[in-house]
């Protein structure tokens, strides 16, 4: 697999943040709407079952895109230096 340079890294930050996460978060939330749905919880999680729930989607998300968000903060790399 090719490596993606630093501006293909953050644009694609940028498509991440603004377009995949919001869309992420409403599936995580539809997720978690759609367990509590079950008779076997009364109507809805216990408060900290929940939480333990959106804080492990919270972090799942990072995961496949570790790799897009490595140094997108820093300087490019790629740019002549300025002496």
């Amino acid at each position: 697999m090719a490596q993606l340079s630093y501006k293909a890294r953050r644009r694609w930050s940028l498509v991440i943040l603004l377009i995949g996460l919001p869309l992420y978060i409403v599936v995580a939330v539809t997720l978690v709407n759609w367990i509590s749905g079950f008779e076997t919880f009364g109507g809805r999680l216990p408060l900290w079952l929940e939480l333990i729930v959106y804080v492990g989607l919270g972090f799942l998300w990072m995961l496949p895109c570790k790799a897009v968000f490595l140094g997108v903060g820093k300087e490019d790399p790629d740019s002549p230096k300025a002496d």
